[in-house]
């Protein structure tokens, strides 16, 4: 059987590549990848060649097989997402899993490095000794439930939100917690970094008087 690498890539500076990811993707025999236009950018910075293909949930079924039989020819096979960590809310855990499943000796190994969750609790100032990582809130069904849920935890919580939904997030974690802290993280490592501190409506409102593009990570205070 030959290996498996899941590399970690930047979240949005592409100077977060470590020495040890690049040296990974520069011995691949096939990479597979989110979206081959984001990894094709990071792979022409620093000048890796190395055979792609697009790997997204809704093509897991068509993919898998290709995985497997580049496996079992012994050859060096990556899996990256658009950026941070793969499988980390993300739908690389399918291929890990169902790797296993098939070949259960085969070598995965991790090639750590950015992850938007550890980013932004490292500049939240809440305790992380212990933490919650819930992922992206639905987008329609139980989403109530997951807020009130979420705000309902003990310890601190993180969680992504796209530019489309952000504003809707702060206003059902404002209307459930009104007094809860927060620490709101924009465009984490890119141009347009920022990170807003305070509660949800504070935070709403200074979203309106700059901008709301951008991915966001949601850090929030354990319930006290």
């Amino acid at each position: 059987m030959g290996t498996l690498y899941i590399i970690a890539t930047p979240i949005g500076n592409l100077e977060d590549a470590t020495f040890r990811s690049i040296a990974t993707l520069k011995k691949l025999d096939a990479l597979f990848v989110e979206d081959t236009r984001v990894t094709g950018r990071l792979l022409e910075r620093y000048g890796i060649k190395v055979p792609m293909q697009s790997y997204r949930e809704d093509s897991h079924g068509l993919k898998m097989p290709k995985m497997l039989e580049l496996l079992r020819a012994g050859k060096t096979v990556g899996l990256v997402s658009d950026a941070g960590t793969p499988a980390i809310a993300d739908p690389g855990f399918r291929m890990v899993r169902d790797v296993l499943r098939a070949e259960p000796d085969t070598a995965i190994i991790p090639i750590a490095g950015v992850s938007a969750v550890t980013a932004a609790l490292s500049v939240a100032g809440f305790p992380s000794d212990e933490f919650t990582f819930l992922g992206f809130p639905p987008h329609k069904k139980g989403r109530n439930a997951f807020f009130k849920d979420a705000l309902e935890q003990p310890r601190t919580t993180v969680l992504y939100e796209s530019t489309h939904r952000i504003e809707k997030a702060l206003a059902s974690i404002g209307e459930y917690a009104p007094e809860r802290r927060l620490v709101v993280c924009r465009e984490l490592t890119k141009m347009f970094e920022t990170t807003y501190r305070g509660t949800a409506t504070h935070i709403a409102e200074r979203l309106a008087s700059t901008s709301s593009k951008g991915e966001f990570v949601i850090v929030m205070e354990g319930k006290s």
